[in-house]
């Protein structure tokens, strides 16, 4: 089991960020953060999450003219702005990621099952993207408030993929924090039938 000080690290400490550090990020840190984030499960190994790390000035302008006016600023001054994508056409790589039956067959002519599928698992290897930076010392912004279609036209033009949400990274401000949001609790978000 992890010590308390890890779980404080992934979970009870860990904050949405929004001000950062004049603190660069890595390639090397990057590559780490795919190289954690590739083994968190996924449906039949799908794996449909396609990421686009955004560091240069030219391409974080290019990203800022595709979200809302409040995350202009978040994208201009984070290190680094990753877009997690879900590649609708996933399953082709499942003769390779799932060799054991024809999961690709599954998905072959089934919009609905490519459509969840891909945006059910591409969330869940986000969620895994933020926990491995968090991981290794990185602090993480998630952004909703963009035009999807732009960011497709811009990033992933001629590709099956299509973005699911964005997520700065980098070194955040901890004196810029807003106080810290209530949760639910246990009672009220779950139930043991």
């Amino acid at each position: 089991m992890l010590n308390q000080d890890a779980l404080d690290t992934l979970f009870s400490h860990a904050r949405t960020h929004n001000v950062w550090l004049a603190k660069p990020v890595s390639d090397a840190q990057l590559y780490q953060i795919y190289e954690l984030m590739k083994w968190g499960a996924t449906a039949a190994n799908s794996t449909p999450a396609r990421i686009v790390f955004v560091k240069s000035d030219a391409e974080k302008e290019k990203l800022a003219a595709c979200v809302s006016a409040g995350n202009v600023d978040k994208v201009k001054t984070a290190p680094v702005t990753a877009i997690v994508g879900m590649d609708m056409a996933f399953y082709e790589q499942l003769p390779k990621l799932f060799p054991h039956t024809d999961a690709r067959s599954w998905f072959v002519g089934n919009q609905a099952a490519i459509e969840s599928t891909a945006f059910r698992n591409s969330s869940l290897q986000g969620a895994y993207l933020m926990l491995a930076a968090r991981a290794i010392g990185l602090d993480c912004g998630p952004m909703s408030g963009f035009d999807a279609e732009k960011i497709d036209q811009s990033f992933f033009a001629g590709t099956e993929v299509k973005v699911n949400f964005i997520c700065n990274l980098g070194y955040g401000d901890a004196e810029k924090l807003f106080p810290r949001s209530p949760r639910l609790s246990f009672e009220e978000a779950c139930k043991i039938v």
